[in-house]
């Protein structure tokens, strides 16, 4: 049984074999491919593992021909041969030596082979027992000073300052978010935004970088210092940089810029890698030279001379980041598709995609109340009324209640007909009431509500609900909740067996993936598409965390297939509708416009569709 390899997995043995190549003295070009693609997959927001069960590894920015057929067979066979030779002869201790603050691969395999540190467990720890003993200093090359820098670099390690897992963008936004709110209550700052993974919106996010703008950098950085939550000052660096770590271990940087240059340092720390490398190609084909200070002009005197043998010239200065993006010919490229996947050729030419905003979204079609429906899934726990009053803060014209279907193994049909009939009753008098008492308040619409379910498609594609029982819904979403290990073509029947009642209109969260827990099931998406094309189906975009499905890889696609996605929150309390931003995060990375998404409609127009 082939074993399931996460991106950090994957993204940790590309690095092993990038030492080893080092180590081993290979051409840095082979060196920098394998650090290229080890960040690229550390930073992808889909599975690697579902991309190759797409053959679509070769979307993966910086994941080249060779390392996407490593990749394949370690997919295949759960190892790679030509891994193994690279790494052969060299002791597994190193591996976990290099990850010591101030110890590369190269010194890691000296520590490994001169101390006879060979295996990769508890390697550090016995590294620790030899220094503390004075035998580091005693090798060719060391001494006191460097053995000292060691134990302290261990010290680091052992406290977790030097890597930490990768945070749910969710958990990684709301942390940014309070110390952003925390820096702005500063005078001197003029703006602050996040940078790297997060500005992103990657599904998930390693450390939190925050950029700021401000004419006063030590003022701002001496109050980011008295941050309440800060747990331990790692660095306080030049004038220009913090770093921290907060009292729940999550390391966060600070960078400050002078207002006159913070366009051009807030572009380069967003990233991505590989954007900012094709970035920078494309402008020394103009003649010019890209860092975080700004854009210089190259003044070449003979043109056959190479761009790293240029003189530069006067460095031009940004703001922000629409200029900086014009002064090279380009259209603002959003942050979101930042990721070396064709937007700088599109930006050229003028033919970027205007991204969905949250402002566009005018409703949210999966919603789950506390109405007791006896369901086979989790319950809802905020009342009708809550949701509605929620739905009028946000400005919506339309929700849409699918509370999981009765549980089939605890009612017999006739009682799911009458859990589902009082449901109805329930609704219809919900709705009069309310509808009068907006009507007495004269002062706006009131939200249509409609009454839907959310329903399991069992492995053989049936439905959970009996067919009497879809006259008192307005319409359903279809979802697979269990039996995940079916083969890609059964699993596919399934879906479209399950879509293909007249009321169900939405796939829910359609791979069923959960991020950092469990892989997506298998599909045919080419079927899956066009099924939804000919039957005026729709996808959604599951803004739930740990889901954030469908994937921005798969959003992309649809789009380009004309498929209509639809994004809802999956609440199944109140305060979860505002989770609403990050499945319109997800869309934006797959590059879907308003008109992709059906809950940008307008009311009238979500009908027609929803009831076609």
């Amino acid at each position: 049984m082939n074993k399931y390899f996460t991106n950090q997995e994957i993204a940790e043995l590309l690095r092993r074999v990038e030492s080893a190549y080092e180590v081993k003295g290979e051409n840095r070009f082979k060196i920098r491919a394998y650090d290229t693609a080890a960040a690229s997959v550390e930073h992808s927001t889909s599975e690697l593992k579902d991309l190759w069960d797409e053959g679509k590894l070769d979307q993966v920015p910086g994941v080249g021909k060779s390392i996407a057929q490593h990749l394949d067979e370690l997919f295949r066979t759960n190892k790679v041969k030509h891994f193994e030779k690279v790494m052969q002869g060299l002791p597994p201790a190193m591996f976990a030596l290099e990850k010591i603050p101030g110890v590369g691969p190269k010194r890691a395999l000296v520590l490994a082979k001169e101390l006879k540190i060979t295996e990769e467990k508890e390697a550090v720890e016995k590294l620790k027992e030899k220094a503390l003993a004075g035998e580091v200093k005693k090798l060719e090359g060391f001494g006191e000073k460097l053995e000292q820098d060691l134990l302290r670099g261990i010290d680091s390690y052992e406290k977790g300052e030097v890597e930490t897992k990768r945070m749910p963008l969710y958990f990684a936004n709301e942390l940014a978010e309070e110390l952003i709110n925390y820096l702005k209550k500063n005078p001197e700052v003029v703006e602050a935004y996040p940078l790297g993974s997060l500005r992103r919106k990657l599904a998930t996010v390693g450390d939190i970088d925050i950029a700021v703008s401000t004419n006063k950098p030590e003022e701002v950085l001496n109050y980011f210092f008295k941050y309440p939550k800060i747990q331990k000052v790692l660095d306080r660096g030049e004038k220009d940089l913090g770093r921290v770590t907060l009292q729940n271990g999550q390391q966060v940087d600070i960078r400050t810029s002078l207002p006159e240059s913070f366009g051009a340092m807030l572009q380069h720390f967003t990233g991505s890698k590989q954007h900012n490398i094709a970035l920078r190609e494309f402008a020394l084909s103009k003649g010019k030279s890209l860092s975080e200070y700004g854009i210089k002009k190259l003044k070449t005197v003979d043109n056959r001379q190479k761009p790293e043998s240029r003189t530069q010239i006067t460095e031009q200065k940004f703001k922000n980041e629409i200029d900086f993006y014009q002064a090279l010919g380009l259209d603002y490229i959003p942050p979101e598709i930042r990721e070396d996947t064709g937007e700088i050729e599109a930006s050229l030419k003028h033919n970027l995609p205007n991204l969905v905003e949250l402002k566009d979204i005018k409703g949210d079609l999966h919603l789950h109340s506390d109405f007791p429906i006896e369901p086979s899934h989790d319950e809802g726990v905020s009342s009708l009324k809550a949701m509605v009053e929620m739905g009028e803060r946000l400005n919506y014209q339309y929700l849409g209640f699918t509370e999981h279907n009765p549980s089939t193994s605890k009612h017999k049909e006739d009682k799911v007909i009458n859990l589902l009939k009082r449901k109805k009753d329930y609704f219809d008098k919900f709705i009069y009431s309310y509808e009068n008492a907006v009507k007495e308040r004269r002062n706006k619409l009131p939200i249509k509500i409609f009454n839907g379910l959310e329903i399991d498609i069992k492995p053989s594609g049936e439905l959970s609900i009996p067919d009497k029982a879809f006259e008192f819904l307005d319409y359903a979403i279809a979802s697979v909740h269990s039996s995940f290990d079916l083969n890609k073509e059964k699993m596919t029947q399934r879906v479209i067996r399950g879509l293909s009642h007249p009321k169900v209109k939405i796939l829910g969260h359609p791979t069923g993936r959960k991020i950092n827990e469990r892989e997506g099931y298998e599909l045919d998406w080419e079927k899956i598409f066009d099924f939804c094309l000919r039957n005026n189906k729709f996808l959604e975009i599951s803004a739930w965390p740990n889901r954030l499905d469908l994937p921005d890889f798969l959003v992309r696609e649809a789009v380009t297939n004309g498929v209509k996605l639809v994004i809802n929150s999956d609440s199944h309390a109140v305060d979860q509708m505002d989770l609403m931003k990050y499945g319109v995060a997800v869309a934006k990375r797959g590059w879907a416009e308003k008109k992709d998404i059906l809950n940008t409609c307008s009311l009238d127009e979500v009908e027609r569709l929803l009831f076609f």
